[in-house]
């Protein structure tokens, strides 16, 4: 049967029945939102979807609460919250919906469970609280955001909570969106950096065919005798460093010292390549004019960082 009803509960709301939305509406954009307690409302059909509301986990009769005792854990024995059970059963219809390609589905489907919705599912339960972000980020995390779209304690004006979840509705959009294009797009980029990874050889420069993301790949590949990166930018080449890790800007190699906070003449000069335009102060990326003068500066830059 068609789905024609998402429905969850009314009165305020959290981020995971928010995020839920944004899952199943996606899914089935024809289905009318409802948000209620009514006790009709939240007895399982077969026409409509319950999340985050009538005292019952089973997927079967497409019904996600978990407030109920004993509620539903990971595997691990984590708590899930409305968001992880939705995601759980339809996160894969929804990343297809998103035209991400087949062979990717899974890998995504668990990084973005385990990066984005397991913390939603933790501090819905309780289990982590948002302070352990520190007291400067605590009302920076996406929970607290969304959260602070409901209306004020004063606000009783009839409907205005069911607007507030309406216009939070497209901001948990944008987020999820984003998250699941920006992993779409790492797969993407793996692929092209491991066959530049190839064309390397056992050269010391990666040569890409635009800006994309490359560490994880270069360190996936055990491409550790790699120290630059070069590609095309609009109408000039970069040359980037290749950090170290996540948690460090240091490289494994920086750019020459005497090139460092020049511009224009004053940077051919210092490197003796005509073309070349840019260096950061701190060493991480030049920029020239041409394929060939980022290739002159990628030279002498290997050739200082072996000498030392």
């Amino acid at each position: 049967m068609t789905i024609t009803h998402l429905v969850t509960h009314s009165g305020g709301f959290h981020a995971d029945e928010v995020l839920s939305s944004v899952i199943l509406t996606r899914l089935f954009p024809k289905a009318e939102l409802v948000r209620t307690r009514d006790k009709a409302w939240i007895t399982p059909s077969a026409d409509r979807i319950i999340y985050d509301v009538g005292g019952d986990f089973d997927a079967a009769a497409q019904i996600f609460d978990h407030h109920q005792r004993p509620n539903p854990l990971r595997e691990d024995g984590q708590p899930y919250s409305s968001f992880g059970l939705i995601w759980a059963q339809y996160g894969r219809d929804y990343l297809r919906a998103m035209d991400v390609p087949e062979k990717d589905v899974e890998a995504i489907h668990d990084s973005f469970d385990r990066g984005f919705v397991l913390p939603v599912d933790l501090v819905d339960n309780g289990a982590v609280n948002t302070s352990e972000a520190g007291p400067l980020f605590s009302g920076m995390t996406l929970p607290v955001l969304l959260e602070s779209l409901k209306t004020v304690f004063d606000d009783r004006e009839e409907g205005a909570d069911d607007r507030a979840f309406m216009a939070a509705l497209p901001v948990a959009r944008a987020f999820v969106e984003a998250q699941i294009k920006r992993k779409a797009a790492k797969f993407r980029a793996e692929t092209m950096v491991m066959t530049a990874i190839e064309a390397a050889g056992e050269g010391r420069v990666l040569e890409l065919p635009m800006g994309m993301p490359f560490r994880a790949c270069v360190e996936k590949a055990g491409a550790d005798h790699l120290l630059f990166v070069i590609h095309p930018r609009d109408e000039d080449w970069a040359l980037t460093t290749i950090r170290v890790g996540d948690d460090t800007f240091d490289n494994r190699a920086d750019l020459p010292a005497t090139w460092a906070g020049l511009t224009d003449a004053e940077l051919e000069t210092a490197s003796g390549v005509t073309g070349a335009k840019f260096c950061h102060n701190g060493r991480f990326i030049a920029v020239a004019a041409s394929r060939e003068a980022i290739l002159k500066m990628t030279e002498i830059a290997v050739t200082e960082a072996l000498a030392e």
